[in-house]
This record gives C-alpha cells, sequence and structure tokens, in this order.
C-alpha cells in the first residue's frame, strides 16, 4: 500500500518538473499544469497591476488638491496646463520610440495574440506602464483598464517565454493575464473571466476557463490587499420598480446604441483628418483635451467620481449632457490620434451620464420611472455591451458591481437591446476591432485556425523515427530498423527527405539486391521520399499547417533547441496527424 502511495507521489511530482511541466502543457488534458499556471499568472499580473495603480493613485494625490478624482477643484489655469504639458511630453517620448513600440492596449494585445502566437515584448510593458501611468496623472481622457489589460496580458505573456512553454498554452496565459487585469481592476472578477474569454481570447473552452477563474480570483485578492475588496462604484441599493419601466430600458438601449456609434465615428474621424507625425497628434488630442476641460473638467481623468454623483441624482439634466457629449468627443478624439489611454472606463462614463439624462426625461413624461441610479446602472452596462460587442461581459460587470440579482432581467434587456442595435442598426464592430481595422490590421481567425491553436505540435506528432544521413551501411541500415522505427528522417546539408522505414527494410530484403554491396544510398533506393520542413516543439498545429502549406512540404520534423545553432530533432508531424486532431 505504501509502495503504491510513494508510486502515485513521485508520478505526480514528475508532473511538475519543468520539462513534463511543457510537454504535458501541448495538450489541453493538462488540468493540473494549466491550473498552476493560472496561479502564477494571477500572482505576477496582480503584483504588477498594484504597482501601475499604487503609482498612478499616489500621484494623482500628490498632484490634485482633493483625492485622485478632484481634476475639477484645480485652478482654471492647471486644468489647461496638466493635460497640455503630459500630451506633449507623451508626445517627446513616443516620437523617440520605434513605431513597432507605439502600438499598446487592447489592440496591441489582440494582434500579438492573433499574428504573433501571444509573444509580447518587456520593452513594451515597460513603455505601456510609464505612458499609462503619465497619460492618467496628466487629466487625459481614459481609463486604467486598457493600460492594465496590455499589463496583465504582456505579464502573462513574459511568464509563458522565461518558462520556455509550448504556443498554446500562451493563448489561455493571456487570456489570465487579461481576466486578472480587470478583476484586478474593478474588484469584479467573474467580468475579467467572461471579458477575458469573450473579446480577447474570442472562445469558451472548459480547458481554458479553469486557469482563468484561477487568474482572476488570484490577481484580485492580490490587490484587494492594498485598495480593499469595494467595488469601483459604490452603488446604491437599486432595482426595476414595475414593469412600466421596461419601454423605458428598450428606449434606453437604443438610445445608448446611437452613442456608441457616435463614439466610433468621432474615433474614426479624428484618425483620418488629424495630423501623421506622432508628435502632432498627441499635442493635439491634448489641446482638445484640455479645451474641453476647461468648460467640462469631468471630461479631465478616468471620471469616476463624476459616476458616483449621476448614480445619487446630484447633477441638473443640462450638466449630464454636456458632460456625456465632451467626455464622448475628447475620448473619441484621443483614441483616434493614439493616445495610450484606455476606453472602457470612459464607457461607463458615458453610459452613466446618458443614464442619468435618460432617467430625468423619463421622469417628466411618468411618475413610475425607478430610481435614477437604476438608469445610470444600466446605461453603463449598455454602452460598454454596445461598444465593446462584449454583452455578457457588460452583464456580469454589472452584477458584481450592483452586488443585486434583481438588476439581471433589466440589464440583460437594455444590454442585448442596445448590442442589437448597434451591430445591425449601424453596422459596428467591436471598438478594438475597429481601432484594428483603422490600423490597417486584420484580427479575423477562421474556426479552423482557432481550433489547430489550442494545441502543440508535441501532443500529435510521432516519436518512432531515426535520423540518419543518406549513404550508410548495410550494417547500420539493420541498426537502424532495429530501434523499430516508423520514418527514416534523411538529414544533410542540403538534402533533407523523410522515408518510410518499410521501404528500407524492403530494399534490404530485396532478392536482386548485390550483396556484396556494402554501403546503401537511402535517396536512391525505391520508396517515396517526403518533401520535410522543420518547426519548433513550441509551435502550434495552426503554425505547423501554415509552414506545410506555405512552403509546399508534405511532412515536418519537430525540433528542440537547446542552445544557439543546436537542433534536436524530436519528432515527425504529417498533415494527416493535423487532420485527425482536428476531426476529433
Amino acid at each position: 500500500m505504501s509502495s503504491t502511495l510513494a508510486r502515485r507521489i513521485k508520478n505526480f511530482r514528475n508532473h511538475f518538473k519543468i520539462r513534463s511541466f511543457r510537454s504535458a502543457l501541448s495538450s489541453l488534458e493538462a488540468a493540473p499544469q494549466f491550473a498552476l499556471l493560472g496561479i502564477l499568472a494571477g500572482l505576477c499580473t496582480g503584483l504588477v497591476i498594484l504597482a501601475f495603480r499604487w503609482v498612478v493613485e499616489r500621484t494623482l494625490i500628490l498632484i490634485l488638491p482633493n483625492g485622485p478624482e478632484s481634476f475639477e477643484q484645480l485652478a482654471l489655469a492647471d486644468r489647461f496646463l496638466l493635460p497640455t504639458a503630459g500630451a506633449i511630453t507623451l508626445a517627446l517620448i513616443f516620437r523617440l520610440l520605434k513605431p513597432s513600440d507605439r502600438q499598446l492596449g487592447v489592440t496591441h494585445v489582440l494582434e500579438r495574440l492573433q499574428r504573433h502566437q501571444g509573444y509580447i515584448a518587456f520593452r513594451s510593458l515597460v513603455i505601456q506602464f510609464f505612458a499609462g501611468a503619465l497619460a492618467l496623472v496628466t487629466g487625459q481622457t481614459g481609463g486604467r483598464e486598457g493600460p492594465a489589460i496590455h499589463l496583465g496580458a504582456a505579464t502573462s505573456s513574459l511568464l509563458g517565454q522565461t518558462l520556455k512553454l509550448p504556443n498554446n498554452s500562451m493563448r489561455i496565459l493571456i487570456g489570465c493575464g487579461t481576466a486578472a487585469a480587470i478583476g484586478s481592476s474593478f474588484n469584479t472578477p467573474i467580468a475579467g473571466v467572461i471579458f477575458s474569454m469573450e473579446v480577447i481570447v474570442m472562445e469558451y473552452t472548459i480547458a481554458g476557463f479553469m486557469p482563468v477563474i484561477l487568474a482572476a480570483v488570484t490577481g484580485t485578492l492580490i490587490v484587494q490587499q492594498v485598495f480593499g475588496d469595494q467595488p469601483v462604484f459604490q452603488v446604491p441599493g437599486i432595482g426595476m420598480e414595475s414593469y412600466w419601466d421596461l419601454p423605458w430600458v428598450f428606449l434606453e438601449g437604443i438610445i445608448i446604441a446611437v452613442l456608441a456609434a457616435g463614439l466610433i465615428r468621432v474615433m474614426l474621424i479624428s484618425h483620418a483628418l488629424g495630423p501623421k507625425p506622432i508628435i502632432f497628434r498627441f499635442m493635439l488630442a491634448g489641446l482638445v483635451t484640455a479645451s474641453l476641460g476647461l468648460a467640462v473638467p469631468q471630461v479631465l481623468g478616468i471620471g469616476y467620481d463624476t459616476v458616483g454623483e449621476a448614480l445619487q441624482g446630484h447633477l441638473p439634466i443640462t450638466i449630464l449632457m454636456i458632460i456625456a457629449t465632451a467626455k464622448l468627443i475628447s475620448t473619441g478624439v484621443n483614441l483616434g490620434l493614439g493616445m495610450p489611454i484606455g476606453l472602457i472606463g470612459p464607457t461607463l462614463v458615458i453610459g452613466a451620464v446618458a443614464g442619468g439624462s435618460f432617467w430625468q426625461l423619463a421622469a417628466t413624461f411618468s411618475d413610475t420611472v425607478s430610481d435614477p441610479g437604476f438608469y445610470v446602472i444600466l446605461g453603463m452596462g449598455a454602452m460598454m455591451g454596445a461598444a465593446l460587442q462584449a454583452p455578457l461581459a457588460a452583464l456580469m460587470a454589472l452584477v458584481e458591481l450592483t452586488r443585486n440579482p434583481d438588476i439581471v432581467i433589466p440589464a440583460m434587456a437594455c444590454i442585448v437591446i442596445a448590442h442589437i442595435t448597434a451591430a445591425n442598426g449601424f453596422g459596428l464592430k467591436s471598438i478594438f476591432h475597429t481601432q484594428a481595422t483603422m490600423l490597417g490590421q486584420d484580427l479575423s481567425r477562421n474556426p479552423m485556425s482557432l481550433a489547430l491553436s489550442r494545441a502543440s505540435v508535441e501532443s500529435v506528432m510521432s516519436r518512432q523515427f531515426v535520423t540518419t544521413s543518406a549513404l550508410i551501411t548495410i550494417d547500420e541500415a539493420k541498426s537502424l530498423l532495429d530501434q523499430l522505427p516508423t520514418w527514416i528522417l534523411i538529414k544533410e546539408r542540403d538534402y533533407e527527405r523523410l522515408l518510410s522505414a518499410a521501404d528500407l527494410n524492403r530494399a534490404l530484403l530485396d532478392p536482386e539486391r548485390d550483396p556484396e554491396l556494402e554501403r546503401i544510398d537511402l535517396s536512391d533506393i525505391p520508396g517515396e521520399r517526403k518533401n520535410i520542413g522543420k518547426v519548433t516543439w513550441q509551435a502550434t498545429l495552426d503554425e505547423a499547417f501554415d509552414i506545410i502549406a506555405r512552403d509546399n512540404v508534405e511532412a515536418l520534423y519537430v525540433v528542440r533547441v537547446p542552445a544557439p545553432l543546436v537542433e534536436h530533432p524530436v519528432g515527425i508531424i504529417l498533415p494527416s496527424d493535423i487532420e485527425r486532431f482536428y476531426k476529433s
């Protein structure tokens, strides 16, 4: 009994040796390994987000008169100079960067995930950290969630790169970092999970859910140790008082969809008409924000204090409508001109003040409408769902922010109406995908490509092969066959082919073979020799499929690279192996 237990413990420990750990992650059947990976990703992301929030909030406390959200209390001149100086500083910094290093935010994460297997450079993390912090502390219109998602994804990507994990696990790691970033930014881990799967990973799988959940929980708990466990917004007790609210809820969804379309239109126009040099683009964005900030100081910074006032119904309708318009214009211009800011926060603010305005309009026509906070919350969710085309993430965010299940039915109605109106009425795509198209990037992936990205070549490759040169002795040929291979990899400087071991066996048994012959040329014996290419062991099946199609080869040999210029073939993969995986 004790020996059996010891053997099981030994086998379990072997699962977590780094070589076995990497190999196990090549398939989707590695639940313990992916769980550990999710916890590690959440821990690392939580620490990075904690540092980012601490830098931003401490700096704002130092430069603002009454807390990190009190841009409204700045002197008139300071309201203009702070965002202008910040934009000029960012422009000078970005002018020194290579164009590839200027791509930041959620769109950059999506592009790296779809086109570069989720590999994000350390310098990208550093640039986003300081550029995002500088933008936020100087009052640029934007949120911290966009930079946080980039930081979380980059941190998790670097974890995978450091551990030299297979590329299929990088996709899950990016999802883990995103979920942990959203969860720790809003204290909404469930919304973080759904946002990650709906917007970033863009698929729901059981194998992907577990590590992403663990990452969101871990990251959120880390940040809660410093910033507490209260939601970002203090939401009063709200709910739908009667079903007579439903027509107003539907109408609010339509109006919010119009605002989402307006936000994206302003972004596209700003990008198209703005100056091309990065220094002038940033300066123009800063001037627009500063000018609007003179008249409407609520546009400066994230604006969550404005959401709090709207929830309490303290702002008159004129002020709410002015704030919504100014925030929409400044956010759209900043996004279109490429400022390194997030857009989730502004969508919540725009939705909140628009919802507050809508409540006051509805209250003039009906005495049965619910409290203002009800319509403010619905506006936030509808705007997030419509602009991001992420209705489920928006719904879960509202549930976690309000901690009130009674909001679910009206929230579902409002968010779905806004989503359908935006997508079908205005033809909107996700604002992130619109940004990518604006920058000339194509983020589309077909279902086959997504499916093949879930597994590494190591999960399906054949290890039953031997490697040899083309010209060998008869004894060497027999020795090769004694190893019972399926394939023989003929590998020389200018000649690489794959030969079936059965063909070599037939050649040795051929009665017409000259018995005096001491050598055999594997490039000349009867049999089919397949053109063969090369792929690293970390590659996904999707990468392998692309190499086969691009190089017009009939097979691939899989290599490990333990040192520069040193390659060790470790497996053989055929198109039929990839097809078999896809059909399974």
